[in-house]
């Protein structure tokens, strides 16, 4: 297992506490300005009406792509001599997700990640440069899925440049990220000067980064499954987001979808708001204005969709509890 890292000198409380009132800020202001402009009747009205089988068919689609997420992420850590299991891999991404959703940052699922497979792996920085991998591979795919959408539904109206801008992020992405496999040693020399701050323990992890890229150089084709991977994944979210968009009775089509749901989660990565609430449904209510659908109808799809995301996520909950209370079930 890696060393422990130099203590590093903690976060003032009153930061971190001024950072997570900003996000509140945010987040609790554009939900009162967005809700200020919709007839909450109509909105209330289109949940009560909501199509359950429709509800039950987004849940499998978010169900499938737990999955196709979790065998992506095994596909990357087999190349560099770790098959930690499926089923054990599922059960920590049900815990990430759960994390992810109830923590006021997206970053808790990724830290639950590492220490689940750093032990295993014996090697901390293996683990975390595999979620980072992984992370990069999934955005790539968000984009390439946002950028087809984009194609096909013709953008945001007939002289939108949102398609070009998709493919030119994609494009550079790719140019970006090719040489880090193409070229370990290249990376470690672009890190080189980090081994100013302790040149001995950033040493040691800069080489065994440049170790883990060049496995992946002798086995590309684990990254391009993975991209593939990831493309499903991304097709899938548009699916359940379809399914949602069904069952509420908001009409708007699948190539729209596979536009606004990559880019609002695009957004949601920006670190202004808790969990994306309000960046989320601003994104959303912004996109369906262009399409001349109501900001109902935006409101309704993005937080019940939330909200099933959210009560899909407690499952994982369920299975961290289990990990904590091992013995907590009935006695004979």
């Amino acid at each position: 297992m890696d060393s422990e890292p130099v203590a590093a000198k903690p976060h003032s409380p009153a930061r971190s506490i001024l950072v997570a009132a900003v996000k509140l800020v945010v987040s609790v202001g554009l939900l009162w300005l967005l809700f200020s402009r919709t007839d909450t009747a109509s909105l209330w009205r289109s949940v009560k009406t909501a199509a359950v089988p429709w509800v039950g068919a987004a849940l499998g689609f978010y169900l499938l792509q737990m999955l196709v997420s979790t065998w992506r992420w095994n596909v990357l850590l087999v190349p560099q001599g770790f098959d930690i299991g499926l089923g054990r891999l599922f059960s920590s991404y049900l815990v990430a997700t759960f994390f992810n959703n109830f923590l006021p940052s997206n970053i808790g699922g990724d830290v639950i990640r590492i220490r689940d497979t750093a032990g295993p792996a014996r090697s901390k920085t293996l683990a975390a440069t595999v979620v980072l991998i992984d992370r990069g591979i999934g955005l790539m795919g968000l984009v390439l899925v946002a950028a087809v959408g984009a194609t096909t539904a013709g953008g945001i109206g007939a002289a939108s440049a949102l398609p070009v801008w998709l493919w030119t992020g994609f494009l550079v992405a790719t140019l970006v990220s090719a040489p880090a496999v193409i070229a370990p040693a290249g990376v470690g020399k672009l890190l080189q000067p980090l081994t100013v701050f302790h040149p001995e323990w950033v040493g040691d992890r800069i080489t065994r980064i440049t170790d883990i890229l060049g496995r992946f150089r002798e086995r590309p084709s684990s990254l391009f499954t993975a991209f593939g991977g990831a493309v499903v994944v991304q097709a899938l979210l548009v699916l359940f987001y379809a399914a949602v968009a069904r069952s509420l009775h908001v009409p708007i089509a699948v190539p729209h979808l596979a536009v606004i749901v990559p880019i609002s989660f695009i957004m949601q990565m920006v670190p202004v708001s808790v969990n994306g609430f309000g960046v989320r449904e601003a994104t959303f209510s912004f996109y369906f204005s262009r399409l001349g659908l109501p900001i109902e109808s935006a409101m309704a799809l993005s937080l019940g969709s939330t909200a099933l995301v959210m009560l899909f996520s407690l499952s994982g909950a369920a299975v961290w509890f289990a990990r904590t209370h091992p013995h907590s079930g009935p006695r004979a």
